[in-house]
């Protein structure tokens, strides 16, 4: 199986340049699915910290790259949408989130915000014991005690992988916008218009500059601090870069 992916036609949540080379690193199977990044695509092309995959591999040999608080030892682990990337020996933590567009940038946080990372539930069901499952949207399986619903967002801490925050979607809630044509938006919800039938329900949200409108899939609750802005009605900026080279 190649280990290479074509630019052309990676996800547009990809922060990578797609006319300069032919081909970037492909992501092993793992979280978020298509969309995630290979981690060597952050430290290479977006922080620059790397200039190859064997400067990579090394870097993670060293056990000095934490992702959602856990030592990574493979390069193409694939990274998404809130997980938390951190360097303790520089004392830099980042949180991945969607950039204008829907692309994926690294947000600078502090090292408390680092302790614990948001997810939104995708599914939930019952389990043998009677407990109940959650499912985030990396593909997270989370075990809780408490009474959440689908489209809800928690957050759960690094170390004991337990629920430390809820925040529910509902009309008033604050969400950032990860796909489509708003992505990067962060506003309130104004309204949840329910579609008769499979298509999927709209969503109005207003913001600074007037609002917008997309499918409840395309939007993410989250905490008014989230962003790291003061404003709760503002684009989520992130820092990304142009892409370098493949070197293998």
């Amino acid at each position: 199986m190649t280990k290479h992916q074509k630019r052309l036609s990676v996800p547009k949540s990809w922060p990578v340049e797609r006319k300069t080379e032919t081909f970037t690193v492909k992501a092993d199977a793992g979280p978020h699915g298509e969309d995630g990044v290979p981690l060597v695509v952050l430290l290479r092309d977006v922080l620059g910290y790397v200039d190859s995959r064997k400067e990579a591999r090394y870097a993670l040999s060293e056990d000095s790259i934490l992702i959602n608080g856990d030592a990574i030892n493979d390069e193409q682990r694939p990274i998404g949408m809130f997980d938390i990337v951190a360097f303790p020996e520089r004392g830099e933590y980042y949180r991945v989130f969607p950039d204008e567009g829907g692309r994926l940038a690294l947000t600078e946080i502090d090292e408390d915000a680092a302790q614990s990372r948001l997810g939104k539930i995708t599914g939930k069901q019952q389990v043998s014991g009677g407990d109940t499952q959650l499912t985030l949207h990396d593909g997270t399986n989370v075990i809780v005690d408490d009474d959440y619903s689908p489209k809800d967002s928690i957050v759960i801490d690094n170390d004991d992988k337990s629920v430390v925050a809820h925040f529910p979607y509902e009309e008033g809630a604050l969400v950032t916008a990860v796909r489509g044509n708003h992505g990067g938006k962060v506003g309130e919800i104004d309204a949840i218009d329910v579609t008769p039938g499979s298509g999927s329900n709209s969503v109005g949200v207003s913001t600074d500059d007037g609002g917008f409108e997309t499918v409840e899939e395309y939007v993410v609750v989250i905490d008014e601090n989230f962003t790291g802005d003061d404003s709760s009605s503002s684009d989520a900026n992130g820092g990304t870069v142009s892409a370098g080279d493949d070197d293998e």
